[in-house]
């Protein structure tokens, strides 16, 4: 029960910077997250939703890193792990194993897809001030993934185009 407090604030600390945000004028750009040992930036005209860990009934016969379908507020949605998802060689979780800690990040719904991506930690807003360089994206990474964005300690964050992964054909087909 303390968990989905500390989510709710998180919640409403991200709302409230956001409206500060907007009021004035500042520039924020994503949702940082981390999953697995990745580091991940959403931008928020895509990202939806969060949600806490929530039961996931799984679906056979689909691809490794589809987990099943969870209900969020009278809704189903697909729920993706982020993790294997990126890198296919990482071991996928089981539906029933997801940390208590783990979060839902849902797709904004003008990308009208009803999923869900599994993240291990919310890392709050960034903006592009919080970063000192950028790389662009390498040749062989997927088509959904964005810039490479380098904090002051040297970490890297990858954004992910939310829009262009709720598009991707594989994404798309979650048979196995």
């Amino acid at each position: 029960m303390a968990n989905r407090q500390a989510l709710r604030d998180l919640q409403n600390r991200l709302a409230s910077r956001l409206q500060a945000a907007r009021n004035d004028g500042s520039s924020l750009a994503w949702l940082a997250a981390e999953a697995g040992s990745g580091r991940y930036l959403f931008p928020l005209s895509q990202a939806g939703e969060i949600f806490p860990s929530t039961p996931v009934q799984p679906v056979p016969y689909t691809a490794s890193w589809f987990l099943g379908v969870a209900n969020l507020r009278g809704n189903l949605a697909g729920v993706a792990d982020l993790r294997s998802l990126v890198d296919p060689r990482v071991a996928p979780r089981r539906a029933a194993n997801l940390p208590a800690e783990a979060s839902l990040l849902s797709f904004n719904a003008l990308l009208g897809v009803q999923c869900v991506l599994v993240i291990d930690r919310l890392a709050g807003l960034r903006g592009g001030e919080a970063f000192s360089a950028v790389d662009a994206r390498s040749e062989d990474a997927p088509t959904w993934f964005g810039a490479v964005y380098i904090d002051p300690q040297r970490q890297r964050w990858q954004e992910i185009d939310l829009q262009a992964l709720a598009a991707h054909p594989s994404f798309l087909g979650i048979a196995a």
